[in-house]
């Protein structure tokens, strides 16, 4: 066996330029058993991907991703294509024994990532590792709340607040970009942000959400097409298409072990850019995040003394707190981008060690599992549905 993990990356654009700062970063600052290299960048036309390679440091570029997986140099499939490309890519990627690493959602349907948990499953009896990207998982202070939780810290977990607010689209100019088009993204809010708030409470408090009563609107139901080679700021055109995924996503949930949550993803709230935030309360205490503060956490201790008592903020950049070691001295804040060296990191591992990597293909498909009885409950005015 080589010490090499040589990676091609399939699709580029935001969460390529991510990935491609990962793969890069993550070898040099942490000390790993098998060395990536950015091996083949695969995209859709040939001048793009060609360019994109050449920014952020691939060897090679191509636009046909079937000969890409058919290489026998290549260790490594890396998917960060629109979702409804997520099944075919990597299916055919686990059958050729490449380990997948797939970004969430898994796939557009339950259907869908049944079928790549499966061929997951069969690929692993054979070596190879899968992997889905739910990154915000390996946000330091993030990690490090699970582990509070896993600790004991906060007693029996009863209530769970997550909301996960943007506002780019709240202009009803702004073009129709594939995100808007089920086809395409599969749902809206819902499981381009919402997914990463329902995997990260499950995450955080070790809990699976059991049943779920929400409901789905659409504010703006038509926007501008986009103009051949327009980006997600650009110009659109004069005509005019359908917006066929919802804006907003509400939904309440139980989990599995009877404690309580609510949830909100949205595209439309004015002046949030990224603010995804939980609150996890327990018996004996409470843990609350935010990622437009994503260096700290505010934790709540029910047991202190009654005049000692208040959220208390901790700083998660000792280099005991999760990941933070390898980077930089305490106090130096991370950023966004870490989160995805940390994935390569543990994928990497997983993939020397011969374990299963998390979170895992099942665990996408249970999240697609909760999207869809959230899609349904809220067809059925919000009547509560079971997410398996």
């Amino acid at each position: 066996m080589t010490d090499r993990l040589r990676v091609a990356m399939i699709g580029h654009g935001f969460m390529g330029a991510a990935h491609s700062q990962a793969w890069r970063v993550a070898p040099r600052f942490f000390d790993l058993p098998r060395r990536p290299e950015m091996t083949l960048l695969v995209g859709r036309n040939a001048a793009p991907a060609q360019a994109a390679a050449d920014t952020w440091g691939w060897s090679e570029s191509s636009d046909d991703w079937r000969a890409a997986i058919a290489r026998d140099d290549i260790d490594v499939v890396d998917i960060v294509t629109p979702g409804d490309t997520h099944g075919e890519i990597a299916l055919a990627a686990l059958e050729a024994g490449k380990h997948v690493i797939c970004e969430k959602p898994l796939a557009n349907s339950v259907a869908d990532a049944e079928r790549m948990t499966a061929a997951a499953e069969a690929a692993s009896a054979r070596g190879a590792r899968s992997m889905v990207g739910f990154t915000y998982r390996r946000v330091p202070a993030a990690t490090f709340a699970r582990d509070l939780v896993a600790s004991g810290r906060l007693g029996t977990i009863r209530q769970v607040r997550a909301e996960y607010l943007q506002d780019w689209l709240t202009d009803p100019e702004a073009p129709l970009t594939w995100r808007l088009q089920k086809e395409r993204a599969g749902s809206g809010s819902l499981g381009d942000i919402g997914a990463h708030a329902i995997d990260m409470v499950e995450f955080v408090t070790g809990s699976r959400l059991a049943s779920v009563s929400g409901i789905l609107e659409t504010l703006v139901p038509e926007r501008p097409l986009m103009g051949e080679g327009i980006g997600l700021s650009g110009t659109a055109s004069s005509e005019r298409g359908p917006v066929t995924v919802d804006d907003v996503a509400l939904f309440h949930g139980r989990f599995d072990n009877g404690a309580l949550g609510s949830f909100e993803a949205t595209r439309f709230r004015t002046g949030r850019k990224n603010a995804f935030r939980f609150e996890i309360s327990g018996s004996d205490g409470a843990v609350s995040f935010d990622m437009e503060r994503m260096n700290e956490i505010e934790l709540y201790d029910a047991t202190a003394e009654p005049d000692e008592l208040g959220f208390r903020r901790i700083l998660v950049t000792e280099h005991g707190h999760p990941y933070a070691g390898a980077w930089w001295p305490t106090g130096h804040m991370l950023g966004y981008e870490h989160a995805f060296s940390h994935q390569v990191v543990d994928f990497v591992r997983a993939i020397a060690d011969g374990t299963p990597p998390s979170p895992s293909f099942a665990d996408g498909l249970h999240v697609q599992r909760v999207l869809d009885a959230i899609e349904r409950s809220s067809a059925a005015g919000s009547a509560w549905t079971r997410t398996a």
